[in-house]
């Protein structure tokens, strides 16, 4: 920052608008697929988004809440309530400040690939399925949590199938693609989603939208405040804080290789982790959501010209400043529409350009990447990440070479 200069300003600057553009209706999405009211997303967006950019270790990256977080969220939450979410994320915060501390940051590379892409594959399906109910308007009101039950409950409302609900999420799912097609650089994602709410409200098409479902949306920051805390609680709640940390660390790391890889630069693994820790600290105080550092946006912000943390700073105070002026235009926003974007989130996750990549590597690191994708679908995160990678740390010693010690006879 001692070169800093007007030119590198207004880079960050229109990097922060358009990243601010492409965060604003992903930021609502995700939390509303993870069980949580919108403004939880916009809040995790801000706080998140701030704390990570002005503390974190890579110079690109982009925080807020990201499509990894949906399962397990929406598992903490529908297991101990919002309140038992936001006790977690806290404490999510304070093991990664530690981790930072501690120089834990490069155990990153002790991670199996195939863990990682197995659980991103799984985290993807569970995304895509659970949004199947407001892209074709099925209007289920309590739909399974578990993803066999899941699917036969989908099944069984196809009758109930609303046509105009199809058409705006089919449109805004079309519109997302020929924008990023033939105009990558426009803010595509919020110009889509706009344009068939705004098609959707003025043609009064019976259609759900975030105002009917939620109704209007904080126009401002919530005071922070502390959960209900106890010793029991604590303990209910480590499973689930490590789970988050995890992911945190995970997704903001992989994050920062790809932005170095983009623009040559170097990150600081150990000040990515613990500023990934602030980050959700202070999310948690607000009342917010897990956050973490996000791809999308931040390869968004590199290809927007973003240099330096400025950027992000300039991102979540622009989201901030439309929290304040435009609350109410967001309650517009058909379902359906947010849906196709999380359709196209999920479908980014799963990488089906690398398909064909982990079909052609060895037998084992497929079963294993198999293995971590359907523990997530059909079990729990936390299991899918424990068995993945004591499973991947096994195959690892084992391909290394390594042999066990000789066994002597016990003397008894």
């Amino acid at each position: 920052m001692k070169d800093y200069s007007p030119s590198l300003f207004l880079a960050d600057l229109v990097a922060g608008v358009t990243v601010a553009m492409v965060a604003l209706p992903l930021s609502i999405a995700i939390a509303i697929a993870s069980g949580a009211d919108p403004a939880k997303g916009l809040i995790t967006a801000v706080i998140g988004g701030l704390l990570i950019s002005l503390l974190g270790g890579s110079r690109v990256q982009i925080g807020g809440p990201t499509g990894a977080f949906i399962v397990v969220v929406f598992g903490v939450i529908a297991e101990h309530g919002y309140d038992g979410l936001v006790l977690a994320t806290i404490m999510a915060g304070m093991i990664l400040i530690i981790a930072g501390w501690l120089r834990l940051g490069n155990l990153i590379t002790y991670v199996p690939e195939a863990v990682i892409n197995g659980f991103t594959i799984g985290i993807a399906i569970v995304i895509a399925t659970s949004q199947l109910n407001d892209f074709f308007g099925l209007g289920l009101t309590a739909m399974p949590a578990d993803f066999l039950e899941k699917i036969p409950a989908l099944w069984a409302a196809r009758d109930q199938l609303n046509p105009y609900a199809l058409a705006a999420g089919a449109g805004a799912l079309g519109l997302i693609i020929v924008l990023r097609w033939k105009f990558p650089r426009l803010p595509g994602l919020i110009v889509a989603i706009a344009a068939i709410s705004a098609i959707a409200a003025l043609a009064q098409w019976p259609v759900d939208s975030i105002g009917s479902r939620y109704g209007a949306l904080p126009s401002g920051l919530p005071f922070p405040s502390l959960p209900d805390i106890s010793a029991a609680r604590l303990i209910e709640l480590l499973p689930s804080a490590m789970v988050i940390a995890f992911l945190a660390a995970v997704e903001s790391l992989l994050s920062a290789i790809v932005a170095d890889r983009m623009m040559g630069g170097q990150h600081r693994p150990n000040a990515e982790v613990s500023a990934q820790g602030w980050a959700n600290l202070g999310s948690g105080l607000f009342g917010g959501m897990p956050a973490t550092g996000a791809l999308a946006r931040t390869a968004t912000n590199v290809r927007a010209g973003g240099k330096t943390p400025v950027a992000g700073v300039l991102h979540a105070l622009i989201i901030l400043i439309i929290m304040v002026v435009a609350a109410p235009l967001a309650g517009y926003l058909m379902m359906p529409a947010l849906s196709a974007l999380l359709l196209i989130t999920a479908w980014n996750m799963s990488e089906p350009h690398k398909w064909r990549g982990y079909w052609d590597t060895p037998l084992s690191k497929r079963g294993l990447l198999v293995l971590t994708m359907v523990l997530t679908v059909v079990a729990d995160l936390t299991i899918a990440i424990g068995v993945g990678v004591v499973l991947g740390l096994a195959l690892r010693l084992r391909d290394a070479g390594a042999k066990p010690g000789a066994w002597s006879g016990p003397e008894r």
